[in-house]
């Protein structure tokens, strides 16, 4: 039995090793050229470069934040300041509204970045969708708009603001910057990349075109929207300009125009560079955690589009 089973175990290897399929040699990687290797090395060592360069003034301005007057003065390019100190933001919570500046800011930038996801995708699928006279020069006019310096704009818009009586008010801060031109673009665009036949569902169950919009079309554009919520929202949060013109009174001051006056001496003799730059450093982080917390679910969003 035991000569028998050997022989069968060892004709039935011998058929599988016939019927399985001759292995292939392995391939050998293929070493890169030394002339590319240096082009490469070269290529890395040119954007890290490019990087410090670029990121060198926000490590100074973290920097200098924590350094006395005189340190900042005599030695301001020094990364590393003489005296560890945080007077400089005591005195932005003490000396100075900063935290009025701070609210203002938040106020603004979260009602226009919630005005600008909905009016501009409105507008963008508006001009996607719906067929009208005229839509092409709508467009058309759109796209022009993106093309004029804001700072031209200021002086007709302080004009209008006035004469409707909006001047030196919230809402004269908030209303003119409720829909910007590159948002629609944006979202237009975005549509137009939606086939038309999903909506044809909805529209048989009797959706009409703003359910259609709202229930079927709107949460297929979520990169497009994350997209504008984060443009909108540093759009505001940084605003100057139009600050400076819809505004003069000190309790509607942003963390902008606040800065501003900071860096115009208004506190005094001196520099007072730290509590510049201490200012200036608080102001990045709400844009900086909202760019960190979207950035990857426009990667992830993006994907499921791509594979849907």
């Amino acid at each position: 039995m035991s000569t028998g089973t050997a022989a069968t175990t060892a004709t039935g290897g011998r058929a599988a090793d016939a019927a399985a399929p001759p292995r292939r040699p392995g391939r050998r990687r293929k070493r890169t050229p030394a002339r590319v290797r240096a082009g490469l090395w070269t290529s890395y060592l040119i954007l890290i470069g490019l990087a410090l360069i670029y990121v060198y003034p926000f490590i100074l301005s973290i920097a200098a934040s924590f350094k006395t007057d005189a340190d900042a003065t005599q030695n301001p390019l020094a990364l590393v300041p003489e005296t560890v100190t945080f007077a400089a933001y005591e005195r932005l919570f003490t000396d100075v509204p900063f935290p009025l500046w701070f609210g203002n800011s938040l106020l603004v930038a979260v009602i226009v970045t919630l005005g600008r996801v909905f009016f501009d995708s409105l507008a963008g699928y508006a001009l996607s969708r719906l067929k009208f006279r005229g839509r092409t020069f709508v467009f058309l006019f759109f796209i022009g708009v993106l093309a004029v310096p804001g700072v031209v704009l200021l002086i007709p818009r302080f004009l209008i603001l006035q004469q409707l009586g909006m001047y030196d008010t919230y809402s004269g801060m908030i209303v003119p910057l409720l829909s910007t031109a590159a948002g629609v673009f944006i979202m237009k665009q975005f549509f137009d990349s939606i086939p038309v036949s999903i909506e044809e569902a909805a529209r048989i169950d009797g959706a009409g075109t703003f359910r259609t919009f709202w229930s079927v079309v709107l949460p297929m554009a979520r990169p497009a929207l994350i997209t504008v919520i984060i443009l909108s929202f540093q759009g505001s949060w940084n605003e100057l300009g139009h600050f400076i013109v819809s505004r003069q009174s000190p309790e509607l001051n942003t963390l902008t125009t606040g800065v501003a006056s900071l860096v115009s001496g208004q506190l005094g003799s001196g520099n007072q560079f730290p509590l510049q730059l201490a200012a200036a450093v608080l102001m990045t982080i709400p844009v900086a955690v909202l760019f960190f917390i979207f950035q990857r679910r426009i990667m992830n969003t993006t994907a499921g589009a791509e594979k849907g």
